[in-house]
């Protein structure tokens, strides 16, 4: 079993840190013990935190960061240590640079079992949503911790 998060570049609730921990929690407790993530948001970055936290007390969680570029390399480092995550990079390289998130992000559920997301559905177009859509589509359970 394994979980990806996805989410809007800026998050704006301000319980997000206690609901996020809850959602992983959730998903530990289901047997999940893979998780993976970008490094293009908020969210993102909100999810790696919280991962490596709960690591302390569930030392079997497998870590990744899925990387759109070899550019997002450096911001792995400024994210976490190494040691503490693994990376993976899917080939996008060779579509446009404005594509790439979208295809990586697709890569990513293509690869999971559960979204946990932050995505207000209102927005008219967003990667984010797009990235929703596309999990629903694929069958995925979803956990969306945005508030309407």
């Amino acid at each position: 079993m394994k979980t990806a998060f996805i989410g809007h570049r800026q998050v704006l609730a301000k319980n997000i840190d206690y609901r996020l921990t809850e959602a992983i929690k959730y998903m530990i407790n289901k047997g999940c013990r893979k998780f993976t993530m970008g490094t293009h948001g908020e969210f993102d970055r909100f999810a790696l935190d919280t991962c490596i936290k709960l690591r302390k007390i569930y030392n079997d969680l497998d870590i990744e960061v899925a990387i759109s570029s070899l550019s997002d390399i450096k911001k792995v480092g400024t994210f976490s240590s190494s040691a503490e995550v693994k990376t993976v990079m899917y080939e996008t390289e060779s579509i446009h640079y404005k594509r790439r998130i979208t295809e990586c992000n697709r890569k990513m559920i293509g690869t999971c079992d559960t979204l946990i997301c932050y995505v207000d559905t209102l927005v008219y177009k967003s990667g984010a949503k797009e990235a929703l859509r596309y999990a629903q589509k694929c069958g995925l359970e979803i956990i969306n911790l945005y508030y309407e």
